[in-house]
């Protein structure tokens, strides 16, 4: 990260807590709002159409914020910013270069969005003024009107005409980005507005007048009802998904489910509820939700495949196998956009509530106190539930690892073996897993028990943006002693290398381990499935997916941008060793490392 110098004058206060600007030039007042808002960071790669800006960033205001993060790709600068947010709940700024840089940066975009990662993108155009563009490159970069590109992705967007306009332009953006749900937002300055003198300059508000909504527990009698039909439920199930972006909202759902005395599936996209728990049924999803008479959905993007196994296209059984009541709390109802299915298939709900669920919860669990009172024979059932409920929790833990005993000591590697090993280099320390890959039963091998050790990364599955967001996460956690690993993926690596220039510059301690199967295996899957179906041969299933000839060195990859790199790795007996020396230089050297282990296909 490159730090300004540089200090402006005082600047007069003026009343109800406003001030006048100590701006010299337009791009000046961009930054004593990035520094006001507490934008800590601003990932970017360079670019002519905000150069004004960019010299306010480093010759103007009080260092340290927001520091640069220089990053060789727009798409990394993106998926940094969205992981950052994963970990804190805040928005960093992103520095996109007019057209060219924000297509580099869309799909970014689109997977932060997605993601419902708050966000401040922040575009350059122009010159407007068509008398003032120099030949050639300015009139084939100035778009009309460039926010266009991304407006079916972001929350909103923006581009102020005069310097005059850009305070409220910024707060606004950042109330929206950051009002429940999350997302992000795409602000264009024309160059001509960056780099124009500021002969009267603007009045600065007062930042703290100008937050995000507060949000609710929702309707009253609505969750008086929930209440009603849960503690009166002969199986009720609860599902949570994105329910624990918010960390407070972790300790009411535990305690609502033992209340109740049932058993929760965690839809796993950030961490609800721990892997060990006796009520965690997340490993028996199908059966704990086929025999579910009360179902309540907590911030579930795909209610339909949350309650199904249903997932091959045209697979129209992507419903309750029984007919449960559907309880459903979330906020998400209010952000969709029609451009993609983002929101999924329409799923019945019998009580919708609009809710925060991190609010809400409290509420609920209070009123199920209550309704327990008002129904005393609800105890008895609850209590030979909760028996039921371990039991299948057990088994479910236990069944999940025996068909991969045999896979120990298989070569390549298998991604039993590597996640097995890992866990035991980890398993005493502050960790976060950032993204994963490899289909491995994790809640069965792993103890995971608390908000920050689970944040994969991904819903709008674009390929490379995991690996590039668990950058960000590691931003987050760089003060810290968590140890923030991403297993990535051999294909989505490749589209993204250059993000270890970034970790090496600004030495971000993230441990990347490569998940090295040599080929894109999700579309060999794919491809044996069409070859099947057509009853044609499946011996050609890799011609133009597999990863071979050359074979990518990966850890002589990360060493020529100044990363540690070791491997490959294709014994097994050996892995552990690579492991523990790729934490040493992360946690005790606080530099980042990559281990490249030759895996099995799956």
């Amino acid at each position: 990260m490159q730090q300004r110098s540089g200090q402006s004058g005082a600047a007069p206060v003026l009343a109800r807590g406003k001030r006048r600007s100590s701006a010299e030039f337009g791009s000046d007042v961009i930054v004593e709002l990035l520094q006001d808002l507490g934008i800590p960071y601003i990932a970017l790669n360079p670019g002519a159409s905000y150069r004004g800006l960019h010299d306010s960033l480093v010759n103007f205001g009080i260092a340290p914020s927001p520091q640069i993060v220089l990053c060789c790709h727009e798409n990394i600068a993106v998926a940094l910013a969205g992981g950052y947010a994963r970990v804190t709940g805040k928005p960093m700024a992103v520095g996109l270069h007019n057209v060219v840089g924000l297509q580099n940066g869309s799909m970014g975009i689109y997977c932060a969005y997605c993601d419902r990662a708050p966000m401040l993108l922040l575009g350059g155009t122009g010159p407007m003024d068509s008398t003032k563009r120099r030949p050639h490159i300015d009139w084939i970069h100035t778009a009309l009107v460039q926010g266009n590109q991304v407006r079916d992705y972001v929350k909103w967007d923006d581009q102020p005409a005069t310097v005059d306009a850009v305070p409220e332009s910024m707060l606004r953006a950042h109330r929206i980005a950051t009002t429940d749900p999350y997302g992000p937002v795409y602000l264009c300055f024309d160059t001509e507005l960056q780099e124009q003198p500021v002969a009267n300059p603007p009045q600065i508000p007062d930042v703290t007048r100008f937050g995000p909504a507060l949000t609710s527990a929702g309707n009253a009698k609505a969750l008086r009802r929930a209440a009603e039909l849960l503690v009166g439920a002969r199986w009720p199930v609860l599902i949570p998904d994105t329910m624990g972006r918010h960390h407070e909202a972790v300790p009411p759902l535990q305690e609502l489910a033992e209340l109740l005395g049932c058993g929760v599936v965690d839809r796993g996209e950030f961490f609800n509820f721990p892997s060990t728990h006796p009520l965690d049924l997340t490993l028996a999803q199908e059966e704990a939700i086929r025999d579910a008479d009360v179902l309540l959905a907590l911030d579930v993007t795909d209610l339909g495949g949350a309650t199904s196994s249903a997932r091959e296209r045209g697979d129209d059984t992507s419903t309750l196998d029984a007919p449960a009541t559907v309880i459903h709390i979330t906020l998400g109802d209010l952000l969709y956009t029609s451009w993609t299915g983002d929101y999924e298939r329409l799923h019945p709900v019998d009580l919708p509530i609009a809710a925060n669920t991190a609010e809400a919860l409290p509420e609920l669990v209070a009123l199920c106190r209550a309704e327990l009172v008002r129904q005393p024979d609800a105890r008895a059932r609850i209590d030979e539930r909760r028996g039921r409920v371990r039991q299948m929790h057990d088994e479910a833990r236990a069944h999940s690892l025996t068909p991969l005993a045999g896979d120990s000591d298989l070569k390549p590697i298998s991604a039993y073996r590597l996640y097995r090993e890992l866990w035991e280099v980890i398993k005493d320390r502050p960790w976060c897993l950032a993204t994963a890959t490899g289909r491995v039963p994790l809640r069965a091998m792993w103890d995971i028990t608390e908000p920050d050790q689970r944040a994969e990364l991904g819903r709008g599955a674009g390929i490379g943006y995991e690996a590039a967001a668990a950058l960000g996460m590691g931003l987050a956690y760089k003060d810290t002693d968590r140890l923030c690993i991403s297993i990535a993926g051999d294909g989505g690596f490749l589209m993204v290398p250059q993000l270890l220039w970034t970790a090496a510059n600004s030495q971000i301690p993230v441990l990347y381990i490569m998940f090295n199967n040599r080929s894109y295996y999700n579309d060999e899957r794919h491809q044996e499935l069409v070859a099947r179906a057509r009853g044609r041969s499946i011996e050609n299933k890799g011609i133009g997916i597999r990863l071979e000839e050359p074979e990518t060195d990966f850890a002589g990859l990360a060493r020529s941008f100044g990363v540690r790199g070791i491997g490959p790795v294709t014994e097994p007996d050996s892995l552990r060793a690579a492991l523990e020396e790729a934490i040493h230089v992360v946690r005790d050297q606080r530099r980042p490392a990559l281990v490249d282990v030759i895996t099995q296909a799956y």
